[in-house]
């Protein structure tokens, strides 16, 4: 398997999804030959769902043999916010664990030469000391919240390291932060903060309704606009070197609450009614902020990195949501 085609092939697993439209996005207006953009040799390959099962191992091999990738960015992953995640730790879990073991054996076993996967701060412990650092990742743990996904993704680097141990395989991950942009998930039964409040208040804007957020609007979160952490991914495949994963984040000088979120979305729907929290819901996790000190030093010594401004990157994202609400692409279009 290890015959390879002339071109330089990059699988993006979970290719339709909100990062992989943000990498196909980069991709697509960079500059050829640019620091983000194609390079001459390459053909990115964004694969769906509907292209295979990931969860199928006999199946995930043969496809990858066919697409004889050099490069996979592993972004796949059976996802959802806060409440879902609390309803359904079994099925995170079990599904994610399976994703990742025949992503990470099919690539072994078709010689990829390089896998970034994709992780979230959510593997962290949910007792730590803040800010959050790459080296914390296995101290204690995750939230109960979303225990069942956090353990799934945790996994990941262990498979990393062991497959490093063993084959000398340079597979490694990235962990982002709360990440938002265009393509995003809206289902309001499964999407997470951003997307649902912008769904919410969009309905609630063309309904004439109230505008109720879940929660107390306390929670701190740092949020990175997909469209930066596309570049950054991008960044990785071609310059990080390391199996340990690397937090993909804005400072965490840049922590907002729901509520600078949530008035923040209200400016860019042009919601002009008050709106409120309802304290009844759960908050989650208060706050967790991650370092973002390791990528600074790295990308620093390759040219730096210029983060899009939150308001900039909120109003893109509305703008997205809006011209794309009716064709109900991501979108499930119920009742408030």
């Amino acid at each position: 398997m290890t015959d390879r085609p002339p071109k330089t092939v990059i699988l993006v697993t979970g290719g339709s999804g909100l990062v992989g439209s943000a990498i196909r996005h980069v991709i697509d207006t960079e500059p050829v030959g640019s620091r983000f953009g194609m390079r001459e040799g390459e053909d990115w390959v964004f694969m769906s769902s509907k292209d295979v099962d990931l969860r199928d191992k006999a199946a995930t091999l043969a496809y990858f043999a066919k697409m004889r990738p050099t490069y996979i960015i592993h972004l796949a992953a059976v996802v959802g916010g806060l409440f879902a995640n609390m309803a359904a730790s079994l099925n995170f879990l079990r599904d994610n664990m399976l994703i990742n073991d025949a992503v990470l054996h099919s690539a072994h076993e078709c010689d990829v030469k390089k896998v970034v996967s994709c992780l979230s701060t959510c593997i962290f412990p949910d007792t730590v000391e803040y800010p959050l650092t790459e080296g914390k990742v296995h101290l204690g743990p995750p939230h109960e919240s979303n225990f069942g996904y956090a353990y799934a993704k945790r996994m990941v680097d262990v498979q990393n390291r062991a497959y490093f141990k063993q084959f000398s395989r340079q597979y490694t991950s990235v962990i982002p932060t709360n990440v938002f942009g265009p393509g995003d998930n809206y289902d309001l039964e499964s999407a997470h903060v951003i997307p649902a409040l912008i769904h919410r208040c969009y309905l609630a804007k063309r309904a004439g309704t109230p505008f109720v957020v879940s929660g107390t609007g306390k929670p701190l979160r740092q949020f990175i606009y997909s469209r930066d952490l596309a570049k950054l991914i991008i960044w990785t495949l071609r310059s990080y070197d390391e199996v340990a994963p690397v937090i993909l984040s804005p400072s965490e000088d840049d922590e907002l609450s729901i509520k600078q979120v949530a008035d923040s979305v209200v400016a860019a729907v042009g919601l002009e009614t008050e709106y409120t929290f309802d304290s009844t819901r759960a908050d989650g996790q208060f706050r967790k902020p991650a370092s973002n000190a390791k990528l600074l030093q790295l990308i620093k010594e390759d040219g730096g990195f210029e983060f899009t401004p939150f308001q900039r990157a909120m109003k893109e994202s509305v703008h997205w949501f809006i011209a794309n609400v009716e064709s109900g692409a991501r979108v499930r279009r119920q009742a408030q």
